[in-house]
């Protein structure tokens, strides 16, 4: 458990880091703050005095205490060199440490320090990614959003981020409630190829399985509709299992009801991306579904996860360690001065041939 003095300076660094307090704003008095916090007199004044001491704070005598910017030159001073904040959902798995290298590499070119936090797609994590971005004074930033298909109650750090003249740009989504410049597949475009493959090859029952709390799910899924409606085949809700982030330990047993369910009329599924197609195969196997004479498969994002499997997964491209490098690249020039930079940039997936396809 944080100490009581603790609880008061994380409160009131994060409302001045949010910008709910602003620089040169008088924050409340000592009895206010005791009354606020219910905590001693003597446990508000530590934390005013932690405060003051790292920059966020200054007291002057007779008038008050106000929100100082010397937290902002005391971490701007720290180097030199210009550091670019990353911000990801996820750092060691999947198609991350390809982003992360493109990134990483263009940085490099440059002599640009990395500043990296991952938030597990939560958004208290990412409220503490960002606090430290902000906090540390980075140059730039990165993000790859958290929940980017729900509204994010963290959207006042990015204003912050806006305020004081730091670039920033998104990858592989973006909330779409800002303006803001960011580097995407086109993920409406990958699962509407997807799908017309299937239906190119003769299939008409045609499943989904969506991740609906991130913004590349409501796409995908829109790119899977777009294309049944195209071959005038009818939207069938029973063919779409979704999940989220918090269910996604349950998606295992969820597709194996599922496929239960589904395995007298479904012949293929288009999978949210390549993690979600090997767990399909896997379900596959363990209820002797033969993949693909039974049931066909498409993964998304051509991740290195389908390289070694068996039979290989039929998938799309992903930008990976390009759409890195380029996001990097935006941020540098940007910081140079340059006009003209593009506020939106998708990439289009290419269809990769696997052996989970069966012709009709």
């Amino acid at each position: 458990m944080k100490p009581k003095y603790q609880v008061i300076i994380d409160d009131i660094k994060s409302k001045i880091l949010s910008g709910e307090y602003s620089i040169g704003e008088k924050i409340p008095t000592e009895y206010a703050l005791q009354k606020m916090y219910k905590f001693s007199r003597h446990t508000v004044r530590k934390a005013i005095l932690e405060l003051s001491n790292e920059g966020f704070l200054k007291s002057e005598k007779g008038s008050g205490t106000y929100v100082s910017d010397q937290y902002q030159s005391k971490s701007s001073g720290q180097s030199t060199n210009k550091t670019i904040g990353v911000i990801t959902t996820y750092i060691s798995d999947y198609i991350f440490p390809s982003i992360i290298r493109g990134i990483e590499g263009r940085l490099n070119e440059d002599n640009f320090s990395l500043l990296l936090a991952s938030t597990n797609n939560d958004v208290q994590q990412e409220k503490k990614a960002l606090e430290m971005m902000l906090s540390f004074g980075v140059d730039g930033l990165i993000v790859e959003p958290t929940k980017s298909n729900l509204f994010n109650p963290n959207i006042a750090y990015y204003l912050s981020f806006k305020e004081q003249d730091v670039p920033f740009i998104m990858i592989n989504a973006h909330y779409e409630e800002l303006d803001v410049p960011f580097f995407c597949l086109d993920d409406v475009q990958s699962s509407y190829l997807a799908t017309k493959e299937f239906i190119s090859k003769g299939h008409t029952q045609i499943g989904l399985i969506a991740k609906m709390d991130d913004l590349q799910g409501k796409y995908r899924m829109k790119g899977y509709i777009k294309a049944l409606g195209e071959a005038k085949l009818p939207f069938q809700p029973e063919h779409v299992l979704t999940f989220d982030t918090e269910t996604k330990l349950d998606l295992y047993t969820n597709l194996k009801g599922f496929l239960k369910e589904n395995r007298d009329t479904l012949t293929a599924i288009v999978c949210y991306n390549d993690e979600v197609g090997l767990e399909v195969a896997n379900v596959c196997s363990q209820l002797n579904i033969s993949v693909p004479e039974e049931l066909s498969i498409i993964g998304q994002d051509n991740s290195y996860i389908v390289q070694n499997v068996n039979p290989k997964l039929t998938t799309l491209t992903h930008p990976q360690e390009q759409m890195g490098r380029d996001a990097a690249d935006w941020i540098i020039k940007k910081l140079q001065g340059k006009k003209d930079l593009p506020n939106e940039t998708y990439y289009q997936p290419v269809f990769v041939e696997g052996e989970t396809i069966k012709t009709l």
